[in-house]
């Protein structure tokens, strides 16, 4: 009996509270039809034009309502909608057509709605949207948390803002954050193009800012950045990738790998840290190969292997793009599809260049400053200026390489300035009638979605049914037409970019005044790479607009056996082919020969050399020009004497890497010297040095070593080494030895002129200087 009052009591408490009808029809086992009731039920109200209330056998209630449904929760959450079906002990509802749910934040419209106001989760299924703020969400299905302002979306979900679509097929979002949780393929296009895909993360609708850690790619026009970690802040125009990074310009055949790059939209920039790596492709000549060999090959057996490596070595540069590792011990490889090469066509090759810090941005093509040094293969006019300058234009002794770099080529180029934004013209003034005309269009109509957002208190109107069929219609068309990306999307459009640069598709030539180039700067431990030379430096310059680059700080080139340094050196490519070089300021050429303690050597203040078929051709040495050269025994391979010669320029042919012609010009002296009379003093050039553990030996060795620039010594070999290989002996040493082997007369002379020229300084003759060296 007790039992039984308490489940009556119960079933009192879950039951329907009439507030108010103007009138009501009573039926059998107490059902009930009600013309405008309004009923109470757990704190919220249910109010329609009219109603059926009825109960089953078990004493549960239900509630039809019919045409202006509303229903007003607590939390101050209203839904409007034409039908309801109320199951008052689950307090399941369900409502049909032009379904309106206004929450504190956001507004959703559908045409079928599940609720259930115990805990305040709402379903649709058959397609629906969701406003919150200048947000409209619209998919297929959707699941509302009211507690939480949670929305999950599935299928067909298009996100519309005033600066951004998105389209996927599984996301999250939060209404007062406006926050987006992405796990499926997304895209996220721009209003200026730009587009940012990603299979996990999430982005903010109202700050612009994602971050993004699956199979992440940003994409502007032709360029593309892709990484394992991606964040972008719309505001800014930034985007930051980490881990396994490439970016990729295809307009301009630009590659850059790394483990963190920043790209910035402002001034189309990228700068790759954490063992960054640029590449440049240019041409290689087909004939290259030992072309005075290929015609003996079957004379000479070693001349055929020499063929076929080097046609192995030929094939796998066009396939292979860049092979890094990224540090998992796993080996990154980007490939380009295989090409079918005319026999007698040009092949490509790549420069790699690496640095703690690379650097490159689009600057309009008229800003640009190219260098011309009116170079000519014939020599051109004997200089005759001691202090003239080919180095920077800037003759600024600050040691900020930076201000140095950007001194080359453009005004207010630098990195360490902030970017001036240039505000855009202002719109012309509207008149009154027009300004009037324009806001009332604006305007949102009463009752509208636009409205919710603008007010703090829930919107107690309902919407036109007009308004509500439109947007519906509407919505179901755009889910219709919404390309949501596939899984592959990112590979995809990657491969396509790279296959495109590979093809050489150029783009129509843009305006003279809006026509862009690319520069690109390398900070501190420079190294490049190529197949058939190397490079070291502290900084690098590049512009495409002249295909040069300008290599400062302790520079070093090495080809076949050659090694080149400067104050500043200044690579040209034409064509697609290495050029030119100039070498400005302590220019020292040295090139070993088959004896490896000896050693061939240019010096001046200048040296000029043209190539040919990407082998150094002529060079011209310029400025207090000195040389030693050794006269090799062809039949022996044997040093047999040393030509040391000084003049005003030394014009130097070669061919097939080897010294075809010498000529020298307003000569000072010459002298030959047996080597069997040779002394150490002789052998070696003031300023020699020889670093070949400097040069990078491949491109994983680019990456992974730096050269030493600790070593202030300039370190020169010592033949009488022990097992034969050259020991590096230090100029002050060099010097001390030659003082102890000075007669101790000679000794006591050079002392005792010291004495009197402390006492009464006056010029030193030629022969005091002579004893004195």
């Amino acid at each position: 009996m007790a039992l039984g009052l308490m489940l009556a009591s119960a079933q009192q408490q879950d039951e329907l509270r009439l507030l108010s009808s103007s009138n009501m029809i009573t039926g059998m086992s107490n059902n009930a039809m009600f013309y405008r009731p309004v009923f109470e039920h757990k704190g919220s109200t249910l109010s329609a034009d009219s109603g059926y209330l009825h109960k089953d056998e078990i004493g549960r209630q239900f509630f039809e309502a019919y045409s202006n449904v509303i229903i007003t929760q607590p939390t101050g959450t209203q839904i409007f909608a034409d039908k309801l079906h109320y199951d008052a002990a689950s307090q399941n509802a369900t409502l049909t057509q032009n379904v309106r749910m206004v929450s504190r934040s956001s507004i959703l419209t559908t045409n079928h709605l599940q609720y259930n106001m115990r805990s305040s989760v709402g379903n649709y299924y058959g397609g629906g949207r969701i406003t919150s703020g200048t947000d409209t969400i619209t998919s297929t299905n959707a699941t509302y948390f009211e507690n939480t302002q949670d929305a999950f979306f599935n299928k067909k979900v298009v996100v519309r803002t005033p600066n951004v679509k998105i389209y996927t097929d599984s996301m999250k979002y939060n209404s007062p954050s406006s926050m987006t949780y992405f796990y499926t393929p997304t895209n996220i296009k721009g209003n200026k193009g730009e587009n940012l895909y990603t299979e996990k993360g999430d982005y903010n609708t109202n700050t612009g800012v994602a971050n993004f850690t699956k199979k992440n790619l940003y994409t502007e026009g032709s360029k593309m950045l892709k990484g394992d970690t991606l964040h972008y802040d719309r505001r800014t125009g930034e985007g930051e990738a980490i881990r396994n990074v490439v970016f990729v310009d295809t307009t301009d055949k630009f590659y850059a790998y790394g483990d963190k790059g920043l790209y910035r939209q402002s001034d189309e920039s990228i700068t790759m840290t954490d063992k960054p790596l640029i590449i440049s492709v240019v041409k290689k000549d087909s004939t290259q190969s030992d072309s005075t060999n290929t015609g003996n090959t079957k004379a000479n057996p070693s001349n055929r292997k020499e063929v076929k490596k080097k046609e192995k070595e030929d094939k796998k540069v066009k396939e292979e793009v860049v092979s890094i590792d990224d540090n998992k011990g796993e080996n990154i490889l980007v490939k380009l599809d295989p090409v079918v090469v005319p026999k007698d066509s040009v092949q490509m090759d790549s420069i790699f260049m690496t640095a703690d810090t690379l650097f490159s941005k689009m600057i309009l093509r008229s800003t640009y400053i190219p260098k011309n040094f009116k170079l000519s293969r014939d020599g051109g006019e004997l200089d005759v200026e001691v202090d003239e300058d080919y180095g920077d234009d800037n003759d600024s002794t600050d040691t900020d390489f930076t201000a140095g770099l950007d001194s080359l080529q453009q005004k207010g180029d630098t990195l360490g300035k902030k970017e001036i934004n240039i505000d855009a013209p202002q719109k012309k003034i509207k008149d009154k009638q027009a300004v009037l005309k324009e806001k009332t269009k604006q305007e949102p109509k009463k009752g509208s979605p636009n409205t919710a957002k603008t007010t703090t208190k829930p919107v107690v109107k309902d919407l036109n049914r007009f308004e509500l069929e439109k947007n519906s219609k509407a919505d179901s068309i755009l889910r219709k037409n919404a390309v949501v990306p596939k899984a592959d999307y990112s590979d995809q459009i990657f491969n396509k970019a790279l296959t495109a640069a590979k093809n050489n598709h150029e783009k129509p030539a843009a305006p003279p005044d809006t026509a862009k180039t690319r520069i690109v700067k390398a900070y501190h431990n420079v190294r490049m790479f190529k197949s058939d030379f190397q490079a070291v430096a502290d900084s690098v310059y590049y512009g495409m607009a002249d295909s040069m680059f300008r290599l400062m700080g302790k520079p070093m080139i090495w080809a076949e056996k050659s090694q080149i340094s400067g104050d500043t050196i200044f690579l040209q490519f034409v064509n697609q082919k290495l050029d030119n070089t100039l070498i400005v300021g302590n220019a020292f050429m040295v090139n070993a020969t088959l004896d490896s303690a000896k050693y061939n050597q240019l010096k001046g203040r200048k040296i000029t050399g043209f190539f040919d078929k990407n082998s150094l051709e002529r060079m011209f040495v310029d400025g207090n020009a000195e040389n030693i050269i050794y006269v090799v025994n062809e039949e022996t391979n044997v040093a047999t004497e040393l030509f040391h010669d000084r003049s005003s320029r030394i014009k130097i042919y070669m061919e097939n890497n080897k010294l075809k012609e010498y000529v020298s010009i307003r000569k000072v002296d010459g002298k030959v010297y047996p080597i069997a009379q040779l002394t150490q003093d002789k052998e070696f050039l003031p300023g020699f040095i020889w670093r070949p553990e400097d040069r990078p030996k491949s491109k994983e060795d680019l990456l992974n070593r730096k050269r030493s620039v600790a070593k202030e010594e300039i370190k020169v070999p010592d033949a009488e080494s022990k097992e034969g290989k050259p020991k590096e002996k230090t100029i002050k040493n060099i010097e001390k030895e030659m003082e102890d082997n000075v007669p101790e007369t000679m000794k006591k002379q050079i002392e005792l002129k010291e004495k009197i020229n402390q006492v009464e300084p006056r010029p030193v003759s030629p022969t005091q200087t002579s004893i004195k060296k």
